[in-house]
């Protein structure tokens, strides 16, 4: 009995152990419980990394949404976006998607699967190199796409045909390759009623028809062959390049093109940013559409006449932070609708008589951080804004003579009209000038006049003498 009993002992044990795939059944149990919590809490974390199908309203939690007229605009600029988010990222699907300044490289077939009811898509200023043929398929109600300033080479017209609506097209700023894949595309922007299609593209290779706007290309030449040989040159002096292309003289240098030289934003209202650009001048041709321009941060020196003619609609005008030492008479002339001007930070000394007249409906000017001069030359700046009580003005100072430096300008001028009033017989070329002796602003007016230059003061009266 001593010597079974052990063994009794140890076969009772084991018949009341569960079976071995019971054991591995529960193990199994356990890791499965586990996986599952970790493949949750790994969603939670990074639910935007289920690819082009999943949701990924955690992918993009950093843009924007906002109405205007009922219209959805949803903004991710600079949000560094590898990718087209999907259009269940946010409340509904929206009207305007802003996708500038990020890091897409491509845009492959079905990018834009739920966004039918798209009318603008903003995409330039990224990485885009290629561009699939299906990528825009149900778009049919964009009006406007962006595409400028990327790195496309070549685009066809099959990729243009899914969107019947669109008018507004920006390719400039891309390497187009000017060859037979560009074809269709070439001859597309070149019919009449697309004149607003591609305007500022141009060619960046072949060497022939390099610079040269896709508007202009004759399409014969994009599917021609023979290429400019890259042979040694020969011996004897002679030119061996292929006559296939023909040269075209070099164009004279111009004033920079704004819509190749800036950053054209359309929504929620038109924008040209040329900050930072290294311009000398006001660049040409800004669109007639513009609402805000920003010119800050260049190298401006001097606005000459006309500027801005063609700048109609703008609002508000930045040009601070440049070189500006003198500014024309006629530079702002047809700016009548500007609100906002900023000429802070400057190396302006005064301003020339009627250099703000044709701004009526001025409201905000900045002129602070500029080495204004308190002689008789900036007094038609004081009186002007004297004159238009509803201008708000900032950084009016004196920083010369010295022993003005720091006091208001405007300031100066009043004493400096009280000082002349004082004596009875100081009436000097300038005119009498006491703003406490001014009853209406038609005295004001006339004071202004006596300080514009003889020759623009109206018609003058010339005999003549007719020569038989």
């Amino acid at each position: 009995m001593r010597v079974t009993s052990p063994l009794l002992l140890a076969l009772l044990v084991l018949l009341l152990l569960p079976p071995p795939t019971q054991l591995r059944k529960a193990g199994q149990g356990r890791q499965l419980k586990v996986g599952r919590r970790l493949l949750r809490q790994d969603r939670v974390r990074g639910g935007g990394r289920q690819g082009r199908s999943g949701d990924s309203r955690h992918q993009v939690p950093e843009c924007s949404e906002y109405s205007d007229s009922g219209d959805l605009f949803v903004d991710c600029q600079g949000r560094k976006l590898s990718s087209i988010p999907t259009a269940l990222s946010w409340s509904r699907a929206p009207d305007h998607l802003l996708l500038a300044r990020n890091r897409i490289r491509a845009l492959r077939d079905g990018a834009f699967s739920g966004f039918e009811g798209l009318r603008s898509l903003d995409l330039q200023q990224n990485r885009i190199s290629v561009l699939e043929e299906g990528v825009f398929l149900g778009l049919i109600r964009l009006t406007t796409l962006l595409l400028q300033h990327n790195r496309l080479g070549t685009l066809s017209e099959e990729a243009l045909i899914p969107m019947p609506a669109l008018h507004y097209l920006r390719l400039h700023d891309n390497p187009w390759s000017c060859r037979c894949t560009l074809d269709s595309l070439v001859r597309t922007l070149q019919v009449p009623s697309n004149r607003n299609l591609g305007n500022h593209a141009r060619c960046a290779e072949p060497i022939g028809l390099r610079g040269r706007k896709l508007r202009q290309v004759d399409p014969e030449l994009l599917c021609l062959e023979l290429e400019p040989p890259s042979d040694p040159p020969d011996p004897q002096g002679e030119d061996q390049r292929d006559s296939t292309y023909p040269l075209q003289p070099i164009p004279i240098r111009g004033k920079p093109d704004a819509t190749t030289s800036c950053h054209t934003y359309l929504f929620p209202t038109p924008r040209l940013d040329c900050r930072s650009r290294d311009l000398a001048e006001v660049p040409a041709d800004i669109p007639g559409d513009m609402v805000h321009m920003d010119l800050s941060q260049n190298s401006l020196r001097r606005l000459k006449a006309r500027d801005f003619v063609g700048a109609r609609s703008l609002r508000s005008l930045n040009l601070s932070n440049n070189n500006l030492e003198d500014i024309d008479t006629a530079s702002l002339s047809g700016l009548l609708h500007l609100h906002e001007l900023d000429l802070s930070n400057n190396s302006l000394h005064f301003f020339h008589y009627g250099v703000l007249e044709d701004l009526y409906f001025l409201s905000l000017l900045r002129l602070g951080g500029n080495p204004w001069v308190c002689d008789y030359s900036i007094h038609y700046l004081v009186y002007w804004l004297r004159l238009h009580p509803g201008v708000t003005h900032s950084g009016l100072l004196c920083h010369s003579p010295s022993e003005l430096r720091g006091k208001s300008v405007e300031d100066y001028v009043h004493s400096y009209n009280r000082a002349c009033s004082q004596t009875e017989h100081s009436q000097t070329e300038y005119g009498q000038t006491d703003p406490e002796l001014w009853n209406t602003a038609m005295e004001l007016q006339e004071e202004l006049e006596e300080m514009e230059p003889v020759h623009l003061r109206g018609l003058q009266k010339y005999h003549v003498t007719r020569l038989n």
